[in-house]
């Protein structure tokens, strides 16, 4: 296994360029998840929106569904998802509902997230090696995918929403993930090979980067561009690099905000 870089980490572009990393104040103090606090039956509006309950009731919905993966159905229930939206609109955590988190994206479902990860883990027993997620956004996804591999690394291009993530993510104090500023179409490759990579944007196609980063038996999941009906459309993309190339697997149709290259 090729030996991870030091963190903490950013990466800043200069002219389209990468300029040297300067330390980041994510992990400026160790990480490492806080337990939940108990369950106590008031309404989810209140105080007590931390409440086990509205996550127990949302992943049985999930399980429900399809779901059936033991370890996503764990990460699902143990984070806590109110914590990643506005107050204003934490009485929705727990709905299976994508919600504004800011300059134009939104928090995926629980449904996608629980979904993608399910595809990134493809039944594997144990937990995933390194993983690389494309679209920190608020952070959510990356604390989820922190319980299914050993190492995440989360870039974002939108300074605003990285700044967020690292807030948002201060109070599950998460040792093995790890907080990057930079332009996600061209990955990290600094960490490579990755077991798995992870997009919360789609394109019209996946970044040959993306592809070249990913380890001979890894698998990327990302949300890609397809044609139909003379409509724009999007479709969960599943490629499984191979000592003999790649495989690619079209799945069902999603709704992601646009891939976007550079930082703002």
């Amino acid at each position: 296994m090729k030996e991870r870089p030091t963190f903490p980490a950013r990466l800043d572009f200069s002219g389209g360029k990468p300029v040297p990393n300067r330390p980041d104040t994510l992990s400026s103090r160790p990480l490492a998840l806080a337990p939940s606090p108990p369950s106590v039956r008031i309404p989810l509006n209140s105080e007590a929106i931390g409440s086990s309950s509205p996550r127990s009731h949302m992943v049985s919905r999930l399980i429900a569904q399809g779901l059936s993966d033991m370890a996503v159905i764990a990460a699902m229930r143990a984070v806590e998802r109110h914590r990643f939206v506005d107050s204003a609109l934490g009485n929705q955590a727990y709905e299976d509902t994508s919600l504004p988190i800011g300059l134009g994206q939104t928090i995926s479902k629980p449904s996608v997230v629980s979904r993608m990860g399910e595809l990134l883990r493809n039944g594997q027993s144990g937990k995933l090696g390194r993983v690389l997620e494309i679209g920190t956004g608020c952070g959510y996804q990356a604390a989820v995918l922190s319980h299914l591999a050993d190492e995440v690394y989360s870039i974002e291009r939108l300074r605003g929403l990285h700044d967020k993530a690292r807030e948002n993510l201060r109070y599950f104090r998460i040792a093995n993930l790890h907080l990057l500023f930079g332009d996600g179409m061209l990955g990290y490759a600094k960490g490579a090979p990755y077991a798995g990579i992870i997009a919360a944007a789609g394109g019209e196609a996946v970044p040959q980067a993306w592809i070249d980063q990913l380890a001979v038996g890894g698998r990327l999941v990302a949300p890609v561009a397809v044609s139909g009906s003379g409509v724009a459309k999007q479709a969960l993309m599943v490629i499984d690099k191979t000592a003999q190339g790649v495989r690619q697997t079209v799945l069902e149709v999603v709704n992601f905000v646009p891939l976007k290259s550079g930082v703002a």
